[in-house]
């Protein structure tokens, strides 16, 4: 029988480690790709192996991790409120300006060229149309015109999963808990960091962060309504 693969975009956040998850309770290996990008969030590749050492106890099948630094092409293209010290607002083009432009299309590249020498065919993010900040690189239709041109471009089928795409950040909470229970919620809490300033020094009962920017806003108003 043919050994099913994929490759997931691991960042240490919430949404990655929950893609993560649900990419293992379905394939037999599953291996992760991690950017650094000059992201004033860094921290949250400090929690990777964290995570992917203690989401190992109740999860097997974990394969390579990979980190590729994109930090030269990413940081050098234009500031923005994730890769410099700026303060986080709308833009005059109706997007935050945490929007850094064309991340997610070179965050598909990259692992679609791992994916490609390890003999992958699945790639899986944690992309979202519902919890929507404006990204067009979030887009369901973004993502799948992507599959379809790196499958013609590298001549290799390629298939880009998106668990969460259609859930809100309360479903993405109960999703986890299905996965793995009160273990990995506990996991998501305590390791994972999804806070834009990459603070780590507050504690809520949904985890780490600031508090007030737009991504641990998102996450604190998913877990009150997961929570009822």
């Amino acid at each position: 029988m043919t050994e099913s693969k994929a490759l997931v975009l691991f960042s240490g956040g919430q949404d990655s480690t929950t893609c993560l998850a649900w990419a293992l309770d379905r394939y037999d290996l599953v291996e992760t790709i991690g950017f650094s990008y000059g992201q004033r969030h860094a921290v949250e590749l400090a929690q990777r192996p964290v995570i992917l050492q203690r989401i190992g106890r109740f999860r097997g099948q974990l394969g390579m991790d990979h980190v590729v630094d994109l930090s030269v092409t990413l940081a050098a293209l234009g500031e923005t409120a994730l890769t410099h010290e700026v303060a986080i607002a709308m833009q005059a083009n109706g997007l935050p300006n945490t929007f850094v432009p064309g991340r997610n299309l070179f965050f598909l590249t990259a692992a679609a060229v791992i994916a490609y020498r390890r003999g992958i065919g699945v790639l899986v993010g944690g992309m979202c149309e519902t919890d929507y900040s404006g990204y067009p690189d979030c887009r369901n239709a973004t993502i799948q015109s992507m599959a379809e041109s790196l499958t013609q471009g590298l001549d290799h089928q390629l298939a880009i999963e998106t668990p969460l795409m259609w859930l809100d950040k309360a479903a993405t909470w109960a999703l986890a808990h299905a996965l793995g229970g009160d273990d990995l919620v506990r996991l998501i809490v305590d390791e994972t960091h999804t806070c834009y300033l990459g603070d780590r020094t507050h504690v809520h009962d949904w985890g780490r962060g600031c508090g007030t920017c737009p991504a641990c806003v998102l996450r604190a108003e998913g877990w009150q309504r997961w929570h009822g």
